[in-house]
């Protein structure tokens, strides 16, 4: 790979939204969505078209994500200049409870008519999608992975918001403003990127990069150090299944001389593999070794290594590491 192109790849490492471009699979549920006719205008007339067109609970599910990613765009002006907080009075619960749902409900319109939102109107939208095609959908808040810093950050937040749904007996998880693209801080706006990892995505790998305010996901607790101590993983590690088995953790606290061991599964000799050191120079791995279905292999921590460690395979980057010098 050109020593330019590698680069370029490099300038992406420190955007909010840290999501490289790449294939990813477009099913033939998003391909009859993807020509939904611009006629359906109300939420009720869109939830009427997925019910004629789809029989099963999951390609229902999978449609409105769909037609959410091609549809709605991320509003990056409202995220960094967030309206203020409408407040309320009432006299009663129920008065109480009759108010937010108005709130919501205009949030849901406001998202639908304008073709654009913050995730909390992608998640309203979803929900109310779900329930108008007999679905049940949750909105959960929490907290984000995306960028280097939030390797070994020491807080939670709660910046973000997704969905669960109800598939047969089983939830599955949802991230529909993941689904439609990701911020470049190279051109400073947002990218239209269809991203259908984020639907029904594999918990290990989602909650890599998300942490519930409840700390659970169906009943199950998620480990909070993990998400904040662990390395941070990209979209072609989800997509392509890519299991960081080591190191388990993504704060290497190392002197030079040493050597950090990495195995990473379901990659084969015949995969590009390299990382960038702090000039941005690719460095490629030397002797990888065939082990339980991956690969594994090590870097040698010198001079030229720089606070971050971001493995590459092909042109995407998979994993990133934090480096603590002893």
């Amino acid at each position: 790979m050109p020593l330019k192109k590698i680069s370029f790849l490099f300038l992406f490492l420190n955007t909010l939204f840290l999501n490289v471009t790449f294939a990813q699979k477009v099913n033939e549920v998003d391909q009859i969505v993807a020509k939904y006719p611009k006629s359906l205008n109300t939420t009720e007339k869109l939830a009427e078209k997925i019910e004629k067109d789809f029989n099963s609970e999951e390609d229902k599910a999978r449609a409105i994500f769909s037609w959410i990613a091609f549809n709605i765009k991320y509003d990056y002006s409202a995220f960094l200049n967030p309206q203020r907080v409408q407040g309320f009075s009432y006299s009663s619960e129920a008065e109480k409870q009759r108010k937010i749902k108005q709130l919501n409900d205009n949030l849901i319109q406001k998202t639908f008519n304008s073709k654009k939102g913050v995730c909390e109107g992608f998640t309203a939208l979803y929900q109310h999608l779900a329930s108008l095609v007999g679905l049940k959908s949750e909105v959960v808040k929490g907290d984000s992975k995306t960028r280097l810093a939030d390797i070994g950050r020491k807080t939670i937040s709660s910046n973000h918001a997704w969905n669960t749904v109800l598939i047969g007996r089983k939830w599955i998880l949802v991230d529909a403003t993941w689904g439609q693209g990701y911020y470049d801080g190279s051109k400073g706006r947002m990218v239209v990127d269809f991203a259908p990892i984020y639907f029904d995505t594999d918990p290990d790998f989602f909650f890599a990069k998300h942490y519930p305010d409840s700390g659970t996901f169906d009943g199950e607790k998620i480990n909070k150090n993990d998400f904040l101590n662990g390395p941070l993983i990209y979209n072609s590690t989800i997509a392509e299944g890519y299991k960081i088995k080591s190191p388990d953790t993504g704060i290497l606290e190392v002197k030079n001389g040493d050597k950090v061991t990495v195995e990473i599964k379901n990659l084969t000799k015949s995969d590009q593999i390299f990382y960038l050191n702090k000039k941005n120079q690719p460095v490629k791995v030397q002797n990888p070794k065939e082990k339980r279905g991956g690969l594994e292999f090590q870097i040698g921590i010198d001079a030229n290594i720089g606070d971050y460690i971001t493995v590459f395979i092909g042109n995407n980057s998979a994993v990133s590491f934090k480096v603590v010098r002893k």
